[in-house]
C-alpha cells in the first residue's frame, strides 16, 4: 500500500479517537494529524513521503560540514599555538574527509541522533525514544523491525508519553491506533500486497 493510503488511514483512526474523546476542533485536528503521521511511521525504514520530509538533502549537510571544516583549519592556523594548532588543523580536515562520504541514506540516522539530543536537551522522554525509534528504522530493513510487534509496543510507549506531555486525551490511542492500521494494511493476506510484514521478529521470520 502506499503513503497516500497510509496517510489517509491513520487520519480516519485519529478522528475517531477524537470522536470516541467528544474532544474539541483543536484537539481534533491534532489527533486527526497525529494520527495520518503515525500512520507512515512504520516505512520510515524505506525511502517514502515521511522520511523525505523529516530529512535534509545529504548535500546541505555536507557543504555545512565542508563550511564548518574549513573554517576550523583557518581559526586553528592563525588563531591557535603549537599542538592546539595542529590538533584544529587535523580535526578540520577529517571533518572535510568524512563529510564527503555522507550520502543521502545516512541523512535518517543523523536525523534520529538529532531528535535524540534534542530530546535530551529538553528532558522530553517521548522525543528521546523518538529519537531511538528513528535511528532503529534508518538501520533496519524494510518491513522488519518497524512492522513487528515490538515496533508496536515500543511506538506505544512513545505514544503514552507523548500523551502525557501534551496532556491531550487521546493522543495514545490516535498515534497507535495509526501505527497499527499501517500493519493491517500491509498484510500479505490482503490481494492488493505480494509482501506481508515479519509480525513476530525476531521469533520468526515469517511473513503474514
Amino acid at each position: 500500500m502506499n503513503g497516500t493510503a497510509h496517510t489517509a488511514i491513520g487520519a480516519a483512526t485519529g478522528f475517531v479517537a477524537a470522536n470516541t474523546f467528544h474532544s474539541n476542533p483543536t484537539e481534533t485536528i491534532i489527533l486527526v494529524g497525529l494520527g495520518a503521521v503515525s500512520g507512515l511511521m512504520p516505512d520510515l525504514d524505506i525511502d517514502g513521503k515521511l522520511r523525505g520530509k523529516i530529512t535534509l538533502s545529504h548535500k546541505v549537510i555536507r557543504l555545512a560540514a565542508v563550511l564548518i571544516g574549513v573554517l576550523m583549519v583557518f581559526y586553528s592556523f592563525y588563531e591557535g599555538r603549537a599542538q592546539e594548532q595542529w590538533f584544529g588543523i587535523a580535526s578540520g580536515l577529517a571533518i572535510i574527509g568524512v563529510s564527503s562520504l555522507i550520502k543521502q541514506k545516512h541523512m535518517l540516522t543523523i536525523t534520529g541522533i538529532g531528535v535524540l539530543a534534542g530530546g535530551i536537551s529538553l528532558s522530553e522522554v517521548w522525543l528521546i525514544l523518538l529519537g531511538v525509534y528513528i535511528v532503529i528504522a534508518s538501520i533496519s530493513s524494510h518491513r522488519s523491525y518497524t512492522h513487528s510487534i515490538l515496533g508496536v509496543i515500543f511506538f506505544g510507549v512513545i505514544s503514552s508519553k507523548l500523551e502525557g506531555s501534551l496532556g491531550i486525551e487521546g493522543v495514545f490511542y490516535a498515534c497507535l491506533g495509526g501505527y497499527i492500521s499501517h500493519l493491517i494494511a500491509d498484510l500479505k493476506i490482503l490481494p492488493f500486497n505480494r509482501r506481508g510484514i515479519k509480525l513476530f521478529l525476531p521469533l520468526s521470520k515469517i511473513e503474514l
